[in-house]
């Protein structure tokens, strides 16, 4: 698993078509956090910072925090919906704090 971050950018990641990603972002101007699965993660963060998600618009900039990588989708949609369930932002904070 790559858990490189810095800022919203994954580093060192292979560019093979078999993975997706289950990511947290955090809110530079809420501190909220966002949870979401992907197969390409740098530009979903893009997609994110630039306002297009009606869920997500004018409550960024975005930073990624944490993220999972998986052989498959259905994998990653039950990772995300696993991280969803606890409805818990200090289950949140210890993930990201034990991915460092």
């Amino acid at each position: 698993m790559n858990r490189e971050i810095q800022g919203s950018k994954l580093l060192g990641s292979s560019n093979s078509s078999m993975k997706f990603f289950v990511y947290i972002l955090q809110s530079q101007s809420t501190g909220r956090y966002y949870i979401g699965q992907t197969k390409c993660l740098e530009e979903r963060i893009k997609y994110h910072n630039a306002n297009y998600s009606k869920s997500l618009k004018n409550r960024g900039p975005w930073n990624l925090i944490h993220f999972e990588e998986y052989p498959s989708r259905s994998e990653a949609v039950r990772r995300e919906a696993q991280i969803k369930k606890q409805k818990d932002r200090r289950y949140i904070e210890q993930l990201v704090r034990a991915s460092r």
